[in-house]
């Protein structure tokens, strides 16, 4: 199986042993509390579940310029996006102390993990624009990323973490979330060696059913993971819990027995476009994945990057031996009405833009508040069934 990122075994900072998980519990309540951002907690199950090996904590305020500025911590480790725990005032927080994070996404703010504190760093302001500006490739306040990160705080609390917890992700979702330790166990146990990743905080439609099944075929793969973000998105967003009953009722209709895993994993979007990509990447492999879709736009928002940006990336400002997974280039995908099948683009060089059936992501999402069907080209039924439940409900709750 494929190798973790930069080391030959996961780095999972989740605490499994009960008994010293019950010691630093009773620890936690003595020792002084900070309730910590959406963010930092997401960051803080990425360690704990081994995404993001072969960290062992929060980075400090060298690493995270270094990240931004060169893809790369201060010792040379490759990594995309700053992993961090930023807080507003970091005055009353001592160097060399241990400190109590709670998590702000469940209710009572239980504890989440302890932390080691290496360091107390300010950013300045400009250090804060270089941040942004490297890694959303914007400062546009308009970019929900950008806007999450700039209400985080100056302070940066760099140190290692011991997790005690994942958050709200194991009850909520006890059926889709998994850790990178459980997704490599599972693939073990399938005995898949190639095995290609899909990224989606989307529910998925005809096409991007079809772009697994191409992406597969293309490399020779064993199986898909199917991969779904179930932390914080931005308003009007599909709902996590409503994205898998789409995408598992998909699956079970339209995919071939043993040909698909589902899982989920928890952080919070950063629409951070082409050095998401690269992260999102970089956790797959980390998860036991060898290949992994990129496509039109991925991780993007807006009009803030390029159709391809995320796959130029790769070529352009990742060094070719930074990672091991590979990445499966997807260009755009629709319905061909002259093959009556999905494909992508690229592949049709002599059909004309009428002869693919288009929806913009904007066009569906009025269709499905309005209560139309969705096209048998565009959507599964079945899918789209849920899809429009879902909408008539929230219409319903406004009403």
């Amino acid at each position: 199986m494929i190798r973790p990122h930069g080391s030959d075994s996961l780095t999972a900072l989740l605490v499994k042993d009960l008994v010293r998980r019950a010691a630093l519990e009773a620890q936690a309540v003595k020792l002084p509390q900070l309730i910590i951002s959406s963010a930092a907690a997401a960051n803080a199950v990425m360690l704990g579940a081994g995404y993001f090996t072969p960290l062992t904590g929060f980075m400090n305020k060298a690493d995270a310029l270094s990240v931004a500025t060169d893809m790369r911590t201060s010792d040379g480790l490759f990594w995309p996006v700053p992993v961090l725990n930023l807080v507003a005032d970091g005055h009353g927080i001592a160097v060399g102390s241990r400190i109590t994070l709670r998590d702000p996404n469940v209710s009572g703010d239980p504890v989440i993990a302890i932390q080691e504190v290496e360091a107390v760093e300010e950013l300045t302001d400009e250090e804060i624009d270089l941040i942004t500006q490297k890694v959303y490739r914007t400062g546009d306040p308009g970019h929900p990323g950008v806007a999450t990160f700039s209400s985080l705080g100056k302070f940066v609390i760099s140190g290692p973490i011991e997790v005690l917890n994942l958050s709200y992700f194991e009850s909520e979702f006890p059926d889709t979330f998994r850790t990178a330790g459980q997704i490599r166990e599972e693939i073990a146990e399938r005995g898949w060696e190639t095995v290609v990743a899909f990224q989606t905080r989307n529910p998925m439609h005809r096409a991007h059913e079809e772009l697994c099944k191409i992406a597969s075929d293309t490399v020779g793969a064993d199986g898909v993971l199917i991969h779904m973000l179930l932390g914080k998105l931005k308003p009007g967003d599909i709902p996590a819990e409503v994205r898998d009953a789409a995408i598992r009722k998909m699956v079970d209709l339209y995919f071939p027995s043993n040909s698909v895993m589902i899982g989920g994993y928890g952080f919070d979007m950063l629409y951070a476009g082409p050095r998401e990509a690269v992260l999102h990447a970089l956790f797959r492999q980390n998860a036991g994945c060898t290949h992994l879709i990129v496509g039109r736009d991925h991780a993007g928002v807006g009009d803030f990057y390029g159709a391809f940006d995320a796959q130029e990336i790769f070529d352009e400002e990742v060094p070719s031996d930074a990672l091991d997974i590979e990445i499966f280039r997807a260009d755009h995908t629709a319905y061909s009405k002259k093959l009556n099948r999905v494909v992508m683009m690229r592949d049709a060089p002599d059909h004309q833009k009428e002869d693919f059936v288009l929806l913009s992501g904007t066009r569906v999402r009025e269709m499905l508040a309005a209560g139309e069907d969705l096209p048998l080209e565009f959507a599964r039924p079945e899918v789209a069934r849920i899809l429009m439940d879902h909408y008539a409900e929230d219409a319903a709750q406004v009403a």
